[in-house]
């Protein structure tokens, strides 16, 4: 994406709000001769941020300015947007999973062991499922009920949010646990956050209300 100056800056705007309009009406709304916007105009034609046609004028690409902004979404970093992971020890029972569940308002919990490495995701249909089973659920683990490793989808710090929402869609989950690779190997994380279907829509819609503003 090519960096434009001020005056381009206020080329665009003015594109934007009068256009299609002829280079030398630009010229004259920035007191300046036609030759002198000469390379401005070329640049930004170039680029894609303005069309030309003959005898008509210049006019804002507005498709460019969408893909900017989607260029902008994309290349957001899973670090800046991470939240808080709720998390509970693999050893606790199904009934205090249940409850951490409600109280934090999420659908899904981390499980750690000992060490603190991620060990075991437990979705709110994991927790149903057992519950619907009439199990002892205070006695039950959590252990028992968790997706293990390796069948757990996570995401890092570097990857972008396109490829956080690509990996929930393709495998049908709800979030993501962020982690950091201790031991890829034998499959060992540190995790460090969630990120969620809720966190990239948030994302998004900030994002286009900034362009919007």
């Amino acid at each position: 994406m090519i960096k434009l100056s001020k005056r381009q800056d206020e080329i665009l705007r003015i594109v934007k709000e009068s256009g299609p309009i002829t280079g030398q009406q630009i010229a004259e709304k920035l007191s300046l001769s036609r030759a002198a916007l000469r390379p401005d105009l070329a640049i930004l034609t170039m680029a894609g941020n303005l069309d030309a046609r003959p005898r008509v004028g210049y006019f804002f690409n507005h498709n460019y300015e969408v893909k900017q902004q989607a260029e902008i979404f994309i290349n957001q970093k899973v670090a800046d947007y991470k939240a808080h992971p709720i998390v509970v020890d693999k050893s606790t029972s199904v009934y205090n999973a249940i409850v951490q569940l409600f109280l934090e308002d999420v659908g899904t919990l981390y499980a750690v062991d000992g060490t603190g490495y991620l060990a075991g995701v437990i979705s709110r249909k994991d927790l149903l499922r057992t519950a619907i089973g009439n199990q002892d659920l205070q006695e039950l683990p959590c252990s028992v009920i968790m997706t293990r490793m390796p069948n757990i989808i996570t995401i890092t710090l570097e990857e972008t949010l396109l490829e956080a929402a690509k990996k929930m869609i393709t495998n049908h989950i709800d979030s993501l646990p962020v982690v950091k690779e201790i031991n890829p190997g034998n499959h060992t994380y540190l995790l460090v956050g969630r990120i969620t279907k809720t966190t990239i829509t948030k994302a998004y819609l900030e994002m286009m209300e900034q362009n919007l503003l």
